[in-house]
């Protein structure tokens, strides 16, 4: 049934708290997994003009930091999944995980959630909550223990 599973990552508790059911799944189902991150590209999100100047650098460089943290993540937390791909990229988190699923033809969406409230919520919304709408597929949220 799930031969593809996307997991997009943060790095955070949310994330790692959504593991056992990725790596449950994938077991299960023999199915690869994707794990996503997405370097937050704040100049997409406000419409704001920033001078590309050391825009560039800057950008590469939390690029290769993303990518080393996503290696740090998965071997920490993913060693058990047997077929899994990683991968960063850059823009606004809903968007990039919604047009990776379509790219990729995913079967099942595995993502934490964080239970942001208040301005929080006002500012950034919810990235769970756009993906649960916009997804071309199921989409499984996992709540971190401290949400509980």
């Amino acid at each position: 049934m799930f031969k593809r599973i996307l997991f997009p990552t943060d790095f955070s508790d949310g994330s790692a708290a959504a593991v056992p059911y990725v790596a449950d799944l994938a077991a299960n189902y023999g199915a690869k997994v994707y794990a996503l991150h997405v370097v937050y590209d704040v100049a997409k999100s406000s419409g704001w003009y920033l001078p590309s100047v050391d825009l560039e650098t800057f950008f590469s460089e939390l690029r290769a930091s993303a990518e080393n943290g996503l290696d740090d993540f998965a071997s920490d937390h993913l060693g058990g999944v047997a077929d899994l791909e990683k991968t960063v990229v850059s823009g606004l988190p809903f968007e990039e995980i919604l047009k990776f699923a379509r790219e990729k033809g995913v079967d099942l969406i595995v993502m934490g959630t964080h239970g942001r409230s208040g301005i929080d919520r006002v500012l950034f919304g919810s990235t769970a909550a756009r993906v649960v709408r916009g997804a071309p597929c199921p989409v499984m949220t996992v709540r971190s223990p401290a949400e509980k």
